[in-house]
């Protein structure tokens, strides 16, 4: 008897849930745009001005870096010479540090520019999901493109 009103009520319940459909699913339209990040970021002005700046800044390093070791070849004393690498030692840390610190910071700054004009430009387009591209396999909409243009 009490096997009998569990099975009762284990079938009522599979009858209700499976007279219910699949009403618990949501009916929220969901819009998924893509963005090549990669792409937007290739083409970007200030990305492109950074990488420049940085090259230069880089290459003013090297020549810091020529300057040093010419000098300290050129030391006779030992002690002095020590000394005298020790020294370069230091400011090229600190100068390497300054240019990294500030890349980054730039860089920072780049990547945040970008995801807020991404997160804009999908709010005009009423999209409710950007994804990166290599992601998604299938679907989407590609927004890459008027992103893109806006970076430059």
């Amino acid at each position: 008897m009490k096997n009998s009103k569990t099975l009762l009520v284990g079938l009522v319940c599979l009858a209700i849930g499976l007279l219910s459909g699949g009403y618990a699913v949501s009916n929220i339209n969901t819009e998924v745009a893509v963005v090549d990040v990669q792409k937007v970021v290739a083409s970007s002005k200030q990305v492109n001005d950074l990488k420049a700046e940085q090259k230069t800044k880089l290459e003013g390093l090297a020549e810091f870096v020529k300057k040093a070791n010419a000098e300290v070849a050129a030391q006779k004393d030992e002690a002095k010479k020590k000394q005298l690498a020790e020294k370069y030692n230091k400011e090229l840390s600190v100068k390497k540090e300054a240019i990294n610190k500030t890349y980054a910071q730039k860089l920072q700054a780049i990547d945040k520019n970008v995801s807020e004009l991404i997160a804009k430009k999908a709010k005009a387009g009423g999209f409710n999901i950007v994804l990166a591209k290599g992601v998604v396999l299938y679907g989407g909409t590609d927004i890459t493109a008027s992103i893109a243009k806006e970076v430059k």
